[in-house]
């Protein structure tokens, strides 16, 4: 079998870290002030019972909200809460119960693998290294992040759609992609801040800072956070996608 590409990126030890501008440096200071008073213990939002039903729970979130997750979690861990158990079950009944979620039919297949690669490979346990959650199938970096920081408590940044949007709105990031956003993030905050600033930027995103019609002057963070130039663009997009939406 050939070899395995390795991922493009890790974490460097903090010693190899390179910290920003001084500018970046005390935005980003500032930011985790703000994050730490208004989310001091933010929860995880999928809901699980260890390891494994976290990676499943993870699998199913792409594309999907956490809450439609946490619908249909319940029914599919009655039926198989182990790896073993849901290796063996069928694709179809994995597909059924989880018909709701954006991509089931990928994501049941990916289940089914993923579980009977644990049990050949791993002894039925989700393993607590990065470049072996990479291997099993539906598997990608954000996801292994979110498992290795919420399962076993390992420092890692796992930087999904809202981290993206926030990384770049506050200058944080030039990154065009998730994997280059996580390093300058990374460069950025202390690792001992990771695990908990990767849920409280969640929380933040979904709260104050959506995607669409965002009143960057208003915000929390994004009233001084973003450039002139950044709340500018957003403003004219925003007129520009309300006056089609008028017409």
């Amino acid at each position: 079998m050939p070899a395995r590409t390795p991922p493009a990126w890790t974490a460097p030890p903090p010693e190899r870290r390179s910290s920003g501008s001084v500018q970046q440096r005390e935005k980003a200071a500032r930011i985790l002030g703000t994050l730490e008073q208004l989310y001091p213990a933010p929860p995880i939002p999928l809901e699980h019972a260890d390891p494994f039903t976290l990676l499943v729970a993870v699998v199913l979130s792409a594309q999907t909200t956490d809450k439609k997750v946490n619908q249909v979690t319940p029914r599919l861990f009655e039926l198989a809460r182990t790896p073993q158990a849901m290796s063996a079950l069928p694709v179809a009944q994995i597909h059924a119960t989880i018909r709701q979620i954006g991509l089931a039919p990928q994501k049941a297949k990916a289940l089914q693998a993923l579980s009977k690669q644990l049990v050949e490979r791993h002894a039925a346990r989700v393993p607590r290294d990065f470049a072996a959650l990479l291997e099993l199938s539906g598997v990608g970096r954000k996801t292994a992040n979110v498992v290795l920081s919420q399962a076993f408590g390992e420092p890692a940044f796992a930087v999904d759609t809202h981290i993206h949007r926030l990384a770049a709105r506050w200058g944080l990031s030039r990154g065009k992609t998730p994997d280059h956003t996580e390093r300058d993030l990374c460069r950025l905050f202390p690792r001992s801040h990771w695990n908990r600033l990767h849920l409280q930027m969640i929380y933040f995103g979904r709260e104050h800072c959506p995607a669409l019609y965002h009143d960057l002057e208003t915000c929390p963070i994004c009233s001084w956070a973003s450039s002139k130039r950044r709340r500018a663009e957003e403003r004219r997009k925003n007129q520009r996608s309300r006056s089609a939406r008028s017409s």
